[in-house]
């Protein structure tokens, strides 16, 4: 994730002279600086000298980061976490109770500037830091302002949600493997619907009941589809799957 949104500012406008990257292995900073033209830097030294920074390394390591940069961490200083599972108040106790801490998670669509990023505030963050990090973070995609408490729940949902959509993807071009259809022209046929059926979604303003409705014939095609899935019972297994995902952003939290 942390490569994703680094990629994301260069390609929104950000000059990468403007930007500091740090990384635990020497090749893997070497690889970032090739790529992205950024400086690679250590951890201290982002710390002291970066209007902004953004903490996205993995939940289990978040506390060791923190210890290495609270010496040098100015109490004004913007921290943007994007760290599953890891509270505002987790940073603010280690870096220092004036520090204004933003809470993003994001998904990897980052990628290709459609990721959906949900912030909240920290104790100590006023309205012009939620600011900064939407304007960091739109250029790459949408950005909704959630409370804290949600958070867990949005990295089920968003963070994770397009390992969802890639599952649905490969059993669906099974599906069309099993009915004789090349791979390739079913991964084709499958992308696209999905695509379209995603765009006329967002742009419609209809509820996904309605436009199901729409492709659902009495006693056709789609309606014995979705029996069947009724019968394994799939949308149960989703709402069970991502409040699994939830439980499992808790926990990391707790260590």
């Amino acid at each position: 994730m942390g490569e994703a949104l680094l990629s994301g500012l260069v390609r929104a406008g950000r000059r990468p002279n403007e930007i500091m990257a740090t990384a635990r292995r020497r090749d893997r900073g070497e690889a970032l600086r090739e790529r992205y033209g950024v400086r690679v830097v250590s951890n201290a030294e982002a710390a002291k000298t970066a209007d902004t920074l953004i903490l996205a390394v993995k939940p289990q390591d978040m506390a060791t980061l923190l210890a290495e940069i609270a010496p040098y961490v100015p109490a004004d200083r913007l921290v943007i976490s994007v760290a599953a599972g890891i509270t505002t108040a987790f940073v603010e106790s280690r870096l220092g109770a004036s520090v204004p801490v933003v809470r993003v998670m994001s998904n990897t669509p980052v990628l290709v500037d459609e990721a959906m990023s949900v912030i909240s505030a920290g104790a100590h963050a006023a309205e012009e830091h939620m600011k900064q990090a939407e304007a960091l973070l739109s250029p790459v995609g949408k950005v909704l302002r959630i409370p804290e408490s949600q958070q867990d729940a949005a990295t089920a949902l968003s963070g994770s949600g397009p390992a969802y959509f890639f599952y649905l993807v490969e059993a669906m071009v099974d599906a069309g493997i099993l009915l004789g259809m090349p791979r390739a022209a079913a991964l084709d046929m499958v992308t696209q619907s999905i695509v379209g059926a995603a765009i006329m979604l967002r742009d419609s303003g209809e509820h996904p009941v309605i436009l199901r409705e729409a492709v659902t014939s009495p006693g056709g095609t789609t309606i014995s589809a979705i029996a069947e899935l009724e019968r394994h019972r799939v949308r149960a297994a989703f709402l069970d799957a991502i409040e699994a995902a939830r439980d499992r952003s808790r926990q990391l939290a707790s260590g």
